[in-house]
């Protein structure tokens, strides 16, 4: 049975996997997320868009479990984990790809990415996750044996996101995905995110590129300084006006 068989508003609760409301978090007396409501809906992709220091990474490290929020509650299935450590967030499903790659340099790709799967949640599937990761990146498993930090910027991305789909995400948390990258590597991070979708894995991605994440977006939320100020599904802020003028440049 799908959320789609379920009437009502219990449909509703089975299809959002991971739900924020009224978030509150920053660094020491800094306050960054003023009262953020989000929710991330099942197998589908959801944004985060904003400017630079409008608090996306700071989200995803919340939720991640890397920043004790101040306030506000945080469900994954309905169960609330704002208390929750980080490792069990991990064995739960719950799994980040850091802005900045973070690649372990001296360690092949191979080792890099099996990594990715030492919780019991991942092990089971290891082979199988990892014939996935070298179908979506065959560059990876042509440099198996290259060391990490040998790798280009591009390639040390594919690295880390393929490191975080070994670790067999329920939800996958992709913090600025495309930030420094080549323009033509950044077109391929984005044709391979709807295929995470396909696979059947929840997407969150934090992005400043709107106008791209917009296009492949089920939903999307726009950050300004800590504060929701636009959502709606993809497609519908892309056309809109205001967001067009604030945020995309143009009319």
């Amino acid at each position: 049975m799908t959320a789609a068989d379920i009437p009502g508003a219990a449909a509703a609760a089975a299809a959002r996997s991971l739900s924020v409301r009224g978030l509150h978090a920053g660094y020491g007396e800094v306050l960054v997320l003023r009262g953020v409501d989000i929710d991330v809906r099942e197998a589908a992709i959801t944004a985060v868009l904003g400017a630079n220091g409008a608090g996306k990474s700071t989200l995803m490290q919340v939720l991640a479990g890397l920043i004790a929020p101040s306030a506000g509650q945080i469900t994954l299935a309905g169960k609330p984990i704002g208390a929750t450590p980080t490792h069990q967030r991990v064995a739960s499903g719950i799994v980040l790809v850091p802005e900045g790659r973070k690649v372990f340099p001296e360690l092949t790709v191979r080792e890099n990415l099996m990594l990715g799967a030492v919780t019991p949640h991942a092990r089971p599937g290891r082979d199988a996750m990892m014939a996935q990761v070298c179908t979506l990146f065959p560059r990876l498993q042509e440099r198996m044996e290259q060391a990490g930090g040998t790798l280009s910027g591009g390639e040390q991305q594919m690295l880390a996101l393929g490191r975080g789909l070994m670790a067999r995400p329920n939800v996958l948390l992709l913090d600025e995905p495309t930030l420094g990258l080549a323009p033509a590597i950044a077109r391929q991070i984005f044709r391979i995110v709807p295929r995470l979708r396909a696979m059947g894995i929840t997407v969150l991605i934090a992005e400043q590129d709107l106008h791209r994440t917009l296009k492949i977006a089920d939903h999307a939320y726009v950050l300004e300084n800590g504060v929701v100020v636009a959502q709606g599904a993809g497609r519908d802020l892309e056309r809109d006006p205001a967001v067009r003028r604030a945020y995309l440049g143009h009319d």
